[in-house]
């Protein structure tokens, strides 16, 4: 999986007119991204990852300031611009694998005792966010290995 964690003040998702996510205070908005080999151990090494990354105020994690976390999917993260001008998205995992896992990962969140809020998959969102800092983090569970 590869993620990209931002610190923020506020943010929101919003399809259409619709609000679909919103943090009511200062914490993380975090991009999702699947790739074709990840599963249910990269979402909970991950969640657990990034619930206690210290990189809040005074270096405390959002798990130590209780800070929600907005999630939201994005196949993007894996484009590949090695050839052309075209991004190719073959190394994302097509929807009906990618979704059920980023919803795992939200609810790996909540049981760490994240209060999460979530994007709509698959919908054209428009992402709002006032960043802090600013402090953003790239994480690609590839890397650990």
């Amino acid at each position: 999986m590869r993620v990209v964690v931002t610190r923020v003040r506020s943010a929101s998702v919003t399809v259409g007119t619709e609000v679909v996510g919103e943090l009511p205070r200062p914490g993380l908005l975090v991009l999702v991204g699947v790739g074709h080999d990840d599963g249910p151990e990269q979402c909970a090494a991950l969640a657990r990852k990034i619930w206690g990354l210290r990189i809040l105020d005074d270096e405390a994690s959002a798990s130590d300031r209780d800070a929600p976390v907005l999630v939201v999917s994005q196949f993007t993260l894996y484009a590949s611009t090695r050839k052309g001008r075209r991004p190719s998205w073959s190394r994302a995992a097509p929807g009906p694998v990618s979704e059920p896992l980023v919803e795992h990962f939200c609810r790996e969140l909540e049981l760490l005792g994240a209060t999460v809020e979530r994007g709509r998959f698959g919908a054209d969102m428009q992402v709002a966010s006032v960043n802090d800092g600013p402090v953003t983090i790239v994480i690609d569970t590839d890397d650990w290995q």
